[in-house]
């Protein structure tokens, strides 16, 4: 990082650490994108491919924001409700998953593809699967459209035209050093984690956020 912002001019350095430190406060919550990082990085299983997908999602938000939507004025009311029930819908599928993996851990130790278990009793992701999964959670999550696109994009506007692009690379950059800190956090602490116990526990915790989130959502609409 320290590299880059050496071949930012000095009098937009400001603005690059000002989009640093707006994603980071935006993305900081513990929303649906921060729970599947989570899980996959305790799981140990693809975190690496996820934090890049998830990275790579967020700079295409970003960027859709300060070059895009910040200058139309953000997202239309139809739009975004259109997007606020596709996610609510995708965030409760995801939480009966979970919810039907905390009821019979026995019998779903498998997601809806089949795929065996591993050591831990937990689904097995596959490359495709990962990716697909990060891509979910990051573009069918209305929070992290409104957060990213819409409020880093307005903000970026308060910058200029060339300072708003430097905004925007300070944001992509906050919300890369997220995602790695995050997911190197719960990666070591995955080595730390074989109790089938907390597994189960945790399957109840995602299906209470994910459902909660939904209701939410949707109470917006209304």
């Amino acid at each position: 990082m320290l590299s880059l912002s050496l071949a930012i001019p000095a009098g937009l350095t400001g603005a690059y650490g000002a989009g640093i430190a707006l994603s980071l406060a935006t993305i900081m919550a513990l929303g649906p994108q921060n729970v599947h990082v989570m899980r996959m990085g305790l799981m140990r299983q693809h975190v690496g491919l996820t934090i890049l997908t998830c990275a790579l999602a967020d700079v295409v938000l970003i960027a859709t924001g300060v070059l895009g939507l910040a200058h139309l004025g953000g997202l239309s009311d139809k739009l975004q409700g259109a997007m606020v029930g596709a996610g609510a819908l995708f965030l409760l599928v995801y939480g009966w998953q979970a919810a039907q993996r905390f009821i019979r851990p026995a019998k779903h130790t498998t997601a809806l593809t089949g795929d065996t278990p591993n050591h831990s009793g937990q689904q097995v992701f596959t490359r495709k699967q990962a990716v697909l999964a990060a891509l979910a959670f990051s573009f069918l999550n209305p929070h992290a459209w409104l957060d990213t696109a819409v409020i880093i994009g307005t903000a970026s506007l308060a910058y200029g035209q060339t300072g708003g692009v430097v905004f925007g690379a300070g944001a992509a950059t906050g919300s890369l050093i997220w995602f790695c800190g995050l997911g190197l956090a719960v990666y070591m602490l995955g080595r730390r984690i074989g109790n089938a116990n907390i597994w189960h526990w945790l399957d109840g915790l995602v299906a209470l956020m994910m459902w909660g989130t939904a209701a939410w959502l949707l109470g917006s609409l209304l």
